[in-house]
């Protein structure tokens, strides 16, 4: 049977937004390092697409701030300095802390098991001293944590924080937190959502950025 949903419009990525995923990927593990200039002719031909629809993607990470344009040479990747790690920061704290509060009010439960899961990988690459798998964990981890919020908006806005964030740790790598201390830091999390108590939830929110600022920024 056709219900009326199955003759509604087919929502298909379009080919700079696939280039766009592919291109902040890259940008977050080192393939396309900080400072690394993006030749035009050839990217499109890595891709096997049209230069049109790779400018198209490059723009979008222009305008996320992940690229920036130098008149008469080109794009070249954000190169992060210390007031920019702060900064990104300052903004996923600000996020958070509005999804944390919009968690409450909607399905704690199901927030709280969506986020067990992710910790769950986090402990097991932590007994491994697996550091890679447990930032990329953390990371997954907040992006889940947003999404639970059920606000789009967040979770796009959080997505190019995501990839700075990733580009912090990389970069900032021997100032990362032992992996032991970050699944225990995250698992207080998860126990503040189930909890419900929303001021506790905001503290540990606001100690967990603190806290990770100030590693990644110690000289």
């Amino acid at each position: 049977m056709i219900e009326p949903a199955d003759l509604g419009p087919v929502n298909l990525e379009s080919t700079a937004t696939i280039i766009a995923r592919r291109l902040r990927k890259a940008i977050m593990y080192g393939t396309l390092p900080p400072g690394s200039q993006l030749t035009e002719t050839d990217l499109a031909a890595r891709f096997e697409v049209s230069r049109g629809a790779l400018r198209e993607a490059m723009q979008r990470l222009v305008q996320e701030g992940l690229l920036r344009s130098e008149r008469n040479r080109g794009l070249f990747v954000i190169t992060l300095t210390p007031d920019d790690v702060r900064d990104v920061y300052v903004a996923r704290a600000a996020v958070e802390r509005a999804a944390a509060s919009l968690i409450l009010r909607r399905d704690v439960v199901r927030a709280a098991n969506q986020l067990t899961a992710v910790h769950r990988e986090m402990t097991d690459a932590a007994a491994r001293a697996d550091y890679a798998a447990v930032s990329d964990a953390d990371l997954r981890f907040h992006e889940v944590f947003v999404a639970e919020s059920g606000s789009a908006r967040l979770a796009r806005m959080y997505g190019t924080l995501l990839v700075e964030s990733r580009m912090c740790i990389a970069a900032l790598e021997s100032t990362y937190r032992l992996p032991g201390e970050v699944a225990e830091e995250h698992g207080a999390l998860v126990e503040g959502i189930r909890t419900g108590d929303e001021a506790r939830l905001f503290e540990l929110v606001e100690r967990h950025g603190t806290d990770a600022l100030r590693r990644l920024t110690a000289r």
